[in-house]
This record gives structure tokens, sequence and C-alpha cells, in this order.
């Protein structure tokens, strides 16, 4: 099982999909990478050759920012716009929509699922 950017991929794959399992590598970014390495992305992931996956995994430790250093990098910005205390920030906090969404009615994934509340007497 090749072992690229501290991630197993997945051996009965093609290699442009196997790559895609990596946090931070889209179809694009496994075919941009697939190019750089000089592998043919028809070829299975089990059937790659020692020089193909070293090939691979110099690439991707070299030219680009994936997993835990990807994550890190998204979580840091996410803390400046929340200390800063800026609008995005401020939503982040409050887990709600952030890039404009209506609230009154969907939101459902960020908002949770419903909490019922008690008519109010008279």
């Amino acid at each position: 099982m090749a072992r690229i950017a501290g991630v197993d991929i997945p051996r009965e794959k093609r290699v442009e999909v196997a790559l895609t399992y990596i946090y931070g590598i889209g179809p694009s970014r496994a075919r941009e990478i697939l190019a750089k390495a000089g592998v043919n992305p028809d070829t299975r992931a089990r059937d790659l050759q020692d020089a193909e996956v070293a090939a691979l995994r110099a690439v991707v430790e070299s030219d680009y920012q994936v997993e835990g250093d990807l994550r890190r990098f998204e979580s840091m910005n996410i803390k400046r716009l929340m200390d800063i205390g800026c609008y995005r920030g401020r939503r982040h906090r409050t887990g709600l929509p952030l890039r404009g969404q209506r609230t009154r009615t969907n939101a459902r994934t960020r908002k949770g699922a419903r909490k019922t509340v008690a008519g109010k007497k008279k």
C-alpha cells in the first residue's frame, strides 16, 4: 500500500482518484501532480513502481501544502478572523452561515437540528 503525505492511498483505485484521498488534493490537483511526476493517471495504485511512488511523494511534499499543515493553516485563518472580531469571525464563533445566506429558514447545516419552543400562553 502506497503511503503519500502520511495517508495510505487505496490500492484498487486509479492513481488519479487515489490521490484525492489526501486532504488538500482534489481531481484537478491530482492530474497536475501526476503530470509533474510523469505517472500515467490510468495506472492502478497497486501497480505503481517504487520509483513512481517516490516521485509522487517528492512532488506532493515539495510543491503542495496538504494534510496537517493545511488543516493548521486553515484553522489559524479562522482563529484570526474570530480574534479580530470581524463579521465572518463572529459568524464562525456563533456557528451561523457566513457568506450571506438567509437564516430565518434553511441554514440547518450550520445551526443544527431544530429546537422546538413551546407556544406562548396568553
